[in-house]
């Protein structure tokens, strides 16, 4: 199975080093030197990571044959892509690869179909679930503890406890029933 594990962004100065987008969570498994990585566009690539390096909070790689500004500056934008195992669980208990994540239905705890993981976004501060409504509809569900109770890779399922209004008109749901009590 293959993932994308970073982007390519601009050149770092003259000897072939280009910024990264790190888009996984084991950056120091997949994009280790001697990696090798497919790419998006095919053309590019495979490349093999010379070495990488931290310079102000951003990962700097070099690939070998990459030797100068320009062709650094060619690779931009390109994506890098990871050959794993299916197989492969992450470390920790609580972890998951995105390609587990995605297409699990989720449901709230009391068994509401709400949709369909389309895509698992990776932001600073949390990750969030894209979710394919069976309307067409999408909706982003934070992907922390407190709202994601349960992923079950068994049963394909997510289960969700989500706040009012995160999925629909709950708050509206809500105060109509203090109303009528």
């Amino acid at each position: 199975m293959q993932l994308v594990v970073a982007r390519i962004g601009r050149a770092h100065g003259i000897k072939g080093e280009v910024t990264v987008e790190v888009r996984t969570d084991e950056p120091e498994l997949r994009l280790a030197p001697g990696a090798v990585l497919a790419t998006d566009p095919p053309t590019a690539g495979p490349l093999t990571i010379a070495s990488g390096r931290v310079h102000s909070g951003r990962l700097l790689l070099r690939f070998e044959g990459v030797e100068d500004r320009n062709a650094a500056e060619a690779l931009r934008n390109t994506l890098l892509i990871a050959e794993v195992d299916p197989d492969e669980l992450p470390e920790g208990e609580d972890e998951y690869y995105d390609h587990q994540l995605i297409d699990l239905d989720v449901v709230t705890e009391d068994g509401a179909e709400v949709g369909r993981v389309t895509e698992v976004v990776h932001l600073p501060s949390q990750d969030l679930f894209v979710v394919e409504r069976p309307d067409g509809g999408e909706v982003m569900i934070p992907f922390v503890r407190e709202i994601v109770t349960e992923i079950d890779l068994a049963e394909q399922k997510a289960v969700i406890d989500p706040p009012p209004g995160l999925i629909d008109d709950r708050a509206e749901i809500a105060s109509s029933r203090d109303d009528s009590a």
